[in-house]
């Protein structure tokens, strides 16, 4: 099975996609997810208390500010604004493909995890996943 799945993101944050992703996991295997994009990530993460995403968007945005923070003035890569290269940075500390077993149908995640894009960019964007199961 090859599909991909769209995902129109509202600016930086977690967006949920475990929904969408389970319609494509229908048979036994490895269903591998890739993200076509260099300023977002994919994670699996906990999908009980909304607080964990909020807590994890904070931690990157402090962990990698702006290029307006002074502390990032060593920056060169600014041509899209103040987000683009931190979104760069925070995409080459976070994975931007997953693998999830599918047994009998389902995905094999734990009780609590859930599938996220992680977006790093400030303005909405339409960003492409493409899934293989094998």
């Amino acid at each position: 099975m090859k599909a991909s799945l769209t995902v129109e993101t509202r600016g930086q944050g977690l967006y949920e996609i475990t929904r969408q992703v389970a319609d494509l996991a229908r048979s036994d295997g490895v269903l591998t997810l890739f993200v076509r994009h260099t300023s977002c990530s994919l994670l699996i993460q906990e999908n009980a208390d909304p607080e964990v995403q909020t807590d994890l968007a904070a931690f990157f945005a402090r962990l990698v500010p702006p290029t307006t923070d002074p502390s990032m003035a060593y920056l060169t890569h600014t041509y899209e604004g103040p987000d683009d290269m931190p979104a760069h940075i925070k995409a080459a500390l976070l994975p931007v493909s997953l693998q999830i077993p599918v047994i009998d149908g389902r995905m094999a995640l734990g009780t609590w995890q859930g599938i996220y894009l992680f977006e790093h960019r400030d303005a909405p964007k339409r960003r492409e996943i493409v899934a293989m199961l094998r």
